[in-house]
């Protein structure tokens, strides 16, 4: 018998927008009343104004053109996702020519030579570095390539193979959940929503730095029961076979040097970032000027790089590199246009006032905390179906957020609800691909992931839906 195997996030999206051309036949169509709206900058619905037009169902032509009017209007010849998802192909270009260097596997090699004796002091650091990789560009299939370095290093220092899966998943995972200028999460979201990544910045870096403290703490009090008595780890009966795989040759934990070349590659790899911020915040900066920046930082390692001949790739290696990392980015760039796709359909179809209508209603007599706090778990739902969160983005928001205007609740609390729930979940969903790639290179069972986390979840729901709360009371 054939096992059955979860769709893809893009069949559950091009499945949503058929179920919602089909509904286009049955839904009322109808529209709000539009003004224009000072903070938002924009048109945006008047409260009490719905009323019904003529329908417009959406047939096969309409389906198949979704995803490509989700990308940019083909009539208009404007814009719609196509900004964000050559921004993401620049961003993966990036990205794969500073790994192609060694900068990053080195810096972890320099940073375990220097705490030798104090290993468990790594759990902090390489969390927090990893949460920097989460919340600034949402770190996740890339950082299944470290699995196979920290594994062998924390089975070698006492520790098991689950401390090494916690330090990296949880590390990466809390920093998406707590996402400040992630462009896979918080701008997309921003920019479907109508508002800036600077919008409930201060929100989301609560949120951050409680979840980080408590992950921390979590894995760190877990490592040090394992090293003090093995017979307490998750993967006990596994410890010897563990040893035997991870350990074999002698030489699964060798890393680079720390060169002075790729610390200097290092430091432009943050500073990139740091720029980008600055640019956002203070230069009025989105996505064409993201893209070239990111582009230009490519170059700068690319020619750093040239300094060592460990680093150093000629003029068609960097080329490959960059290509490679497009690539492996593709995906996540095509994936907006498709889940774009069933806004497209719900507008050109004139159903979207109409659900929004139907959730004023079913909502209208919630208070702001009990909205904010309710959109945080539509949100966790949602995201058992739809994992990406670039796809969640623009699936939700250009909904949530006007309905966010009918509830009195700033916009930006919506979207933080959406990428903390969302985060949230991909730390143990079992159809991100990431959670069950690293678990499997682990050799950790789920069951047994899920038996070691879900602690941690609870405290981390109580984080984010108590942030929301006091950030609702304080907007």
């Amino acid at each position: 018998m054939t096992q059955f195997r979860f769709p893809t996030a893009y069949t559950i999206l091009f499945a949503l927008i058929v179920v919602v051309a089909a509904l286009t036949w049955i839904v009322p169509a109808g529209v709000y009343d539009m003004a224009p709206n000072a903070t938002l900058g924009r048109d945006a619905p008047v409260p009490g104004t719905y009323h019904t037009v003529e329908p417009s169902p959406q047939g096969w032509v309409q389906i198949l053109m979704a995803p490509i009017k989700g990308l940019y209007d083909p009539i208009e010849y404007t814009a719609n996702a196509i900004d964000v998802s050559l921004f993401i192909l620049v961003m993966g270009g990036f990205l794969m020519v500073v790994t192609r260097t060694g900068a990053i596997d080195a810096g972890i090699g320099g940073l375990l030579t220097a705490l030798k004796g104090r290993e468990i002091l790594m759990i902090p650091i390489l969390m927090t570095a990893f949460a920097a990789g989460g919340t600034t560009y949402g770190m996740a299939e890339e950082g299944l390539a470290f699995y196979s370095i920290l594994i062998p290093v924390m089975i070698r220092a006492g520790f098991d193979s689950p401390t090494a899966v916690a330090t990296l998943l949880l590390g990466a995972g809390i920093g998406t959940m707590g996402s400040t200028i992630n462009p896979f999460a918080t701008v997309i979201a921003s920019n479907a929503a109508g508002t800036t990544i600077q919008d409930g910045l201060g929100l989301r870096l609560v949120i951050l730095g409680l979840s980080l403290l408590a992950g921390i703490v979590y894995v760190m009090r877990y490592a040090a029961k394992v090293k003090a008595d093995p017979s307490k780890s998750l993967m006990a009966d596994q410890a010897e076979a563990h040893r035997a795989h991870f350990l074999k040759g002698g030489d699964g934990d060798v890393l680079p040097d720390f060169t002075r070349t790729r610390a200097l590659i290092l430091a432009a790899f943050a500073a990139a970032f740091g720029v980008m911020l600055w640019g956002v915040i203070s230069q009025g900066w989105w996505m064409g000027e993201m893209s070239a920046l990111f582009l230009g930082m490519s170059i700068v390692v690319w020619l750093l790089a040239k300094i060592s001949p460990d680093t150093r790739m000629n003029e068609g290696e960097f080329v490959e590199a960059f290509v490679d990392g497009a690539r492996d980015l593709l995906g996540v760039a095509l994936i907006i246009g498709v889940a774009r796709g069933i806004v497209v359909v719900m507008d050109d179809g004139q159903i979207t006032h109409t659900i929004l209508h139907w959730l004023e209603g079913m909502l209208g007599g919630l208070g702001e905390v009990a909205f904010a706090n309710t959109m945080y778990f539509v949100n966790v739902v949602l995201s058992f179906l739809v994992p990406s969160s670039s796809g969640l983005a623009v699936l939700t928001m250009p909904i949530l957020a006007p309905l966010s205007d009918f509830a009195g609740v700033a916009r930006e609390i919506t979207v933080t609800a959406y990428q903390t729930a969302n985060g949230w979940v991909n730390l143990f969903n079992p159809t991100f691909a990431v959670v069950m790639g690293g678990l499997a290179i682990g050799k950790v069972p789920y069951d047994r992931w899920l038996k070691f986390v879900f602690p941690l979840l609870v405290v981390l729901a109580v984080i984010a839906c108590g942030t929301l709360t006091v950030g609702v009371m304080l907007t």
